[in-house]
């Protein structure tokens, strides 16, 4: 029976973390936490960071009434237990990070798209469709007869359209027209940027299955062993790795790269691009930026592999734990020798210590006493200082940039207005401590801030009295954001 196939299938699938995540009790609680803190915001989130904003969600969630009674402690383990989640730990960082799993972009991508439901075909689908198999039905053909014909052709169809647009018949698309191909892009380089998480899941699994092979052979140095000694980057000359250098190389081509930034440039020129929604514009101003750090994020990683396998082998860290393993297979083979001669409730006279450390309530902890430890004489006055606070302050203000104060400007702005670029902060609360405050905004505008992908002039007055002027990258603030101003 086929169907019986498809059940199986189903039953499988319904184990892994997406089909968990859309059946979960809380599932619409937990898809929309992840969306807006770990999908549209930032991509990884210091644990600290995460915890404090999800407890903040929490909070309000049961004002709303929402049966949610553990801390959000609880609730981000259970969701990196269940695979929604993963946590890393990167080099020189102070706490692990987090960031959602490719199932969980997954399932968000895929809610979104119920939520937000496209045409199902669209001309600009099918044109892709028609292009894509007319270039492979030319590019796989190994007539050169048929080939040089098939361009003689292209070059006749362009000959007649350059006399076309010469003559001053321009055909252009309509709105309508222009909004339904730049949405289409979009869909494609969103789903482009989510398979960056599978193609380094696919990294992590390769690395795994390398070291699982290089502990299972027992046979001397074996395939993968001789390989590695011999210099081979395995990761790197897996499938996944040829793939993926291919793209990267495209990617970071200066050539590609400048003809990637000058047709978006245009495009956000354009008349209609200005029906785009704040979310689509923001995605298309940074698409380039993102494609290179999702992009970069998985190169790390795949030399992080890379270079941990082969310091894995080169430093024999294998033998070791090859002898540990075949250790615990010989006691499961004992054990397994053993299990029809004592029963399960038998003694065996046999006692192995095990470690322990010793553990006290708080309640029999006792306070420290200050009296014990007071000088005899009592406390002093001491001497009048040399420096009043006011100048210890003012000393404090010149060193030291108040992003309060700063994150407090921002935020009344934002009060008043949907979005603010520096530029128009500064016009309304000057910079109490010129340069520094400049340099102030751009930190907080790297973290909260939305890059428009330009220049503007800024102007301040130094404690010299004089105006002084800068050229800075144009940055925004938006009021959806003004939460994370606190």
């Amino acid at each position: 029976m086929k169907a019986d196939k498809y059940i199986s299938a189903c039953r499988q699938l319904r184990e892994q973390p997406v089909w968990r995540l859309l059946s979960a009790r809380n599932g619409p609680i937990i898809v929309g936490l992840l969306q807006a803190h770990l999908f549209e915001a930032e991509q990884r989130l210091p644990a600290s960071v995460l915890h404090e904003r999800i407890g903040r969600d929490l909070e309000e969630l049961r004002g709303r009434g929402e049966d949610l009674p553990q801390p959000p402690q609880a609730y981000i383990s259970e969701w990196l237990r269940d695979g929604f989640l993963e946590r890393r730990f990167p080099a020189g960082a102070s706490e692990e990070e987090y960031e959602l799993s490719s199932a969980s972009a997954t399932v968000i991508r895929f809610v979104a798209g119920l939520a937000e439901p496209r045409v199902a075909a669209t001309e600009s689908r099918l044109a892709v469709v028609i292009q894509q198999l007319v270039k492979l039905a030319e590019d796989s053909d190994t007539n050169p007869e048929s080939r040089a014909a098939n361009l003689v052709a292209e070059r006749q169809r362009l000959d007649r359209k350059i006399e076309e647009i010469r003559g001053g018949r321009v055909e252009s698309l309509t709105d309508a027209q222009a909004l339904e191909r730049i949405r289409e892009i979009i869909a494609l380089a969103d789903g482009l940027t989510g398979d960056f998480r599978r193609v380094r899941d696919d990294f992590e699994r390769l690395n795994h299955e390398l070291r699982e092979r290089l502990m299972d052979d027992e046979t001397g140095r074996g395939d993968v062993l001789e390989r590695l000694f011999a210099g081979v980057d395995l990761i790197a000359e897996s499938e996944a790795g040829r793939t993926f250098y291919a793209f990267w190389r495209l990617l970071t081509d200066p050539e590609q790269s400048t003809v990637l930034d000058d047709a978006l440039e245009h495009v956000m020129s354009r008349g209609f691009a200005g029906q785009l929604q704040m979310r689509e514009r923001r995605f298309l101003l940074a698409l380039t930026r993102t494609l290179l750090s999702q992009g970069g994020m998985v190169h790390d990683v795949l030399q992080q592999f890379a270079g941990s396998l082969k310091r894995f082998v080169q430093s024999r860290e294998y033998l070791e734990q090859r002898r540990i393993q075949q250790l615990l297979k010989e006691a499961q083979r004992a054990a397994l020798s053993l299990k029809d001669e004592i029963r399960t409730t038998e003694e065996v006279k046999f006692i192995l210590p095990l470690t322990s450390s010793r553990l006290s309530s708080l309640s029999q902890w006792s306070l420290l006493d200050p009296s014990i430890e007071a000088l005899p004489d009592g406390m002093c006055d001491a001497d009048a200082p040399t420096i009043a606070l006011e100048s210890v302050a003012e000393l404090v203000a010149q060193s030291e940039i108040d992003f309060g104060g700063l994150k407090a400007s921002i935020r009344a702005v934002l009060t008043e207005r949907s979005q603010a670029s520096i530029a128009e902060i500064l016009a309304i609360f000057p910079a109490s401590q010129g340069l520094g405050t400049v340099v102030g905004y751009l930190a907080l505008g790297s973290r909260h801030g939305v890059p428009a992908g330009g220049k503007e002039i800024v102007e301040w007055r130094g404690r010299d009295d004089l105006d002084r002027r800068a050229r800075i990258p144009s940055i925004y603030f938006l009021r959806e954001r003004i939460h994370e101003l606190v």
